[in-house]
C-alpha cells in the first residue's frame, strides 16, 4: 500500500525538522503510542496499541532515519511485531520545502503488514494505513504549529 500527501506547517523549516527529530513530538503525533524513547541517530523503540478492524494489538517496534539530509529530507522506516496479531512494517520518505507560508512537508508512505491483521483483507487495511498517516500528519501539523517541543 502507498500513500503521498502534503501538510503546509506554519513554521520555518529548520523548525520543522527539529520537531521531526524529537522524540517527545513523535510519541505525541503516534496515534495509539504509549513509549516511544530513543534518538534520531540510535533509532527509537515504540510501543503502539492499535485496533484495526475487530483485531487489537500492542505492537512493539523499531524505528530508524536514513538517507538524512538536515534540514530537507530523510526516510524514516519502521517495524513492529503484535504477537498472533501478526506485524506491520513500512516507511516514509519525508521531504521539507520552504514556501512563504512556512514549510511543505510532503510524504510518500509504503506499508506491509502480515498475520492475522493481513487476513482482514486489503481495503480495510488500506483504509487504516491511510488513516493512520494521516492522522500521524495532521498531529503533527498541529504539534508543531502549537509551539515549542519543550511546553508545558
Amino acid at each position: 500500500m502507498e500513500l503521498t500527501g502534503t501538510r503546509l506547517i506554519a513554521a520555518p523549516r529548520e523548525v520543522v525538522w527539529t520537531r521531526l527529530n524529537d522524540a517527545a513530538t513523535l510519541k505525541a503525533c503516534i496515534p495509539g503510542c504509549e513509549e516511544l524513547t530513543g534518538s534520531p541517530e540510535e533509532g527509537f523503540e515504540a510501543v503502539v496499541k492499535q485496533k484495526v478492524g475487530p483485531v487489537k494489538a500492542t505492537f512493539k517496534g523499531f524505528v530508524t532515519l536514513s538517507d538524512v539530509k538536515p534540514p530537507e529530507s530523510y526516510r524514516i522506516a519502521g517495524e513492529g511485531k503484535g504477537g498472533v496479531a501478526g506485524f506491520a512494517k513500512g516507511g516514509a520518505d519525508v521531504r521539507l520545502t520552504e514556501v512563504p507560508e512556512g514549510t511543505e512537508l510532503s510524504y510518500a508512505v509504503d506499508a506491509k503488514v502480515g498475520g492475522k491483521i493481513a487476513q482482514l483483507g486489503s481495503r480495510l487495511i488500506d483504509s487504516f494505513s491511510a488513516k493512520m498517516a494521516d492522522a500521524f500528519f495532521e498531529n503533527f501539523k498541529n504539534e508543531v504549529e502549537g509551539g515549542p517541543a519543550d511546553k508545558a
